[in-house]
């Protein structure tokens, strides 16, 4: 049995501002470009990029689908970078996310782990250094737009926990 249970909340802008910005269109002003036949939502997101090292674009392809509850056991972040996940297919996916433990720069905060869900319009960007979990989709296969430093040097830590804990709704 997991030692700690974590409930799947809503993707909202406010409740995951500690760990990134969502991407949506719902809630940004907008301006229109293309005679008119366009509605341009302007830099919803800033890509962050440390060292030596640009911006990529990539579509990684999910083929294997989240089932609910799931046991997770490990987090991974990206100190060098930002990383975007857009689904180009409105498919809804899951977001666990935990904050740096404020006992251990080098792990994340195992009592203050998040889930969320996005509608399948909203996107997510971590920022530099936000532990998360790799990309879980409910449906499969599953394309994601993902923008991300692309570079040399070492840019994903991973922690495996000590007990797995189960994700919710």
């Amino acid at each position: 049995m997991p030692d700690r249970i974590i409930h799947i909340q809503p993707l909202t802008v406010e409740n995951f501002q500690p760990f990134g910005e969502v991407i949506s269109c719902t809630g940004h002003s907008f301006f229109h470009i293309n005679d008119a036949h366009t509605e341009r939502y302007h830099a919803l997101v800033e890509t962050e990029i440390h060292g030596e090292a640009k911006a990529g674009i990539s579509i990684f392809r999910n083929i294997k689908v989240t089932t609910l509850p799931l046991k997770i056991s490990m987090l991974e972040r990206h100190p060098a970078g930002s990383q975007a996940f857009i689904p180009m297919q409105g498919q809804k996916f899951l977001i666990v996310v935990a904050l740096n433990s404020n006992e251990h720069a080098d792990q994340p905060d195992l009592e203050q782990i998040h889930a969320f869900i996005s509608d399948g319009s909203q996107g997510v960007n971590y920022r530099a250094g936000t532990w998360h979990h790799p990309l879980l989709t409910l449906e499969a296969p599953s394309d994601f737009a993902v923008i991300d430093r692309i570079g040399t040097g070492h840019n994903c830590d991973v922690f495996q926990f000590g007990d797995d804990m189960l994700i919710q709704p």
